[in-house]
C-alpha cells in the first residue's frame, strides 16, 4: 500500500498548512467557509440537482482505486464505498482521475466534490478540509515469519535486521525500535526478503499486509505486533461542505448498519478493516 501516515508512531500525516492575509481596506476572512469556492456553497443540494456524486480518485492506488489489468474498469475498495454511498444520496458516482500531488488542488478548485482516496485525517488536514466519517481504520504492523519467535513487539526489534525503505514512514519507526535497516526499494522487495530468511522482519501498513495476504496468501508469515495507534482515513471535502458531509456520514451509517461496508471490505481484505 503507498502509505499516507507521516508523524507521531508513524501514523499521522503529511502536513498540509493554511494561511491567509488581508491587505488596505479589503475586508479580512472572518470564518473557514470563507476560503472556500463557490462551488462548496450548499453543496448537497448541487449534488442533488446535477444527480451526481463527482469523485477524486487517483486510480493507480491498488487495492484502493485501481484499473482491473492495468486497463479495465476502475475498481477498488474507495470506488466501491464511494459508489455505495452515491447510491445512498440518491445519485450517480462519477470519477476523476488525478495524481495526488494535485488532488487537493482539484478540490479546492471545485474539480470534485469529494477525495476518495485514503486521505488520513490530521489536524493540519482538518484545519483546511472538512471530512466524513472514517471508513477506514488501520494500524501499523511487523511481519516476520511464522516460526519466528523472538519478535512479539517492536521493543524485541532491537538488533534485529527489518527490511525499509529509507523514504518510508516505516524506517523512522523501525529505527527508534533499535532495529538494524536493510534498504529496499518498497513492499515487495522487504516482504520477499523476509519470506526468504535474508532480514528478521519488515513494518508496513496493516492494509498494505491484508492486501497481500489476500491476493498470495502468505503462509509462511504472520504478524508479530501492532502499533497501539492507528491511522483513520475518510472522504475529503472542501470548507463549506457541512450538508454534503452530513448526507455521507448519513450514508455511511446505512452502510454499516446493513453490512454493506463489512462486505466491500471482506472483498478486498479478507478483513473488516472499517473500524
Amino acid at each position: 500500500m503507498k502509505t499516507r501516515f507521516v508523524a507521531a508512531a508513524a501514523l499521522a500525516a503529511v502536513a498540509l498548512a493554511l494561511t491567509g492575509c488581508s491587505g488596505g481596506n479589503a475586508p479580512a476572512a472572518t470564518d473557514a467557509a470563507s476560503t472556500a469556492p463557490a462551488s462548496a456553497s450548499d453543496a448537497l443540494a448541487r449534488v442533488k440537482d446535477a444527480g451526481v456524486l463527482t469523485v477524486g480518485t487517483e486510480g493507480t492506488y491498488r487495492p484502493f482505486s485501481y484499473h482491473e489489468g492495468g486497463s479495465g474498469p476502475l475498481v477498488g475498495y474507495d470506488v466501491d464505498i464511494a459508489k455505495a454511498v452515491a447510491e445512498k444520496l440518491g445519485v450517480k458516482a462519477t470519477f476523476k482521475e488525478t495524481q495526488w500531488d494535485g488532488i487537493f488542488a482539484g478540490l479546492e478548485a471545485g474539480r470534485f466534490d469529494t477525495i476518495a482516496n485514503q486521505v488520513t485525517i490530521t489536524p493540519e488536514r482538518s484545519a483546511k478540509y472538512e471530512f466524513s466519517e472514517p471508513y477506514t481504520v488501520s494500524k501499523g504492523v511487523i511481519v516476520v515469519k511464522k516460526d519466528n519467535t523472538s519478535i512479539d513487539s517492536f521493543a524485541s526489534l532491537k538488533g534485529k535486521t527489518t527490511a525499509q525503505s529509507l523514504t518510508s514512514n516505516w524506517y523512522k519507526l523501525a529505527q527508534e525500535s533499535g532495529a538494524k535497516i536493510q534498504p529496499v526499494e518498497g513492499w515487495a522487495q522487504s516482504v520477499t526478503l523476509v519470506e526468504q530468511g535474508r532480514v528478521d522482519a519488515t513494518i508496513n501498513d496493516q492494509l498494505t499486509w491484508l492486501d497481500y495476504k489476500k491476493q498470495k496468501g502468505a503462509k509462511g508469515l504472520k504478524v508479530a505486533a501492532t502499533t497501539d495507534d492507528s491511522s483513520q482515513s475518510a472522504f475529503a471535502f472542501a470548507k463549506g461542505s457541512s450538508s454534503l458531509v452530513d448526507a455521507v456520514n448519513k450514508a455511511l451509517d446505512e452502510l454499516r448498519a446493513d453490512g454493506t461496508i463489512a462486505k466491500i471490505s471482506e472483498k478486498y481484505f479478507g478483513a473488516d478493516v472499517s473500524k
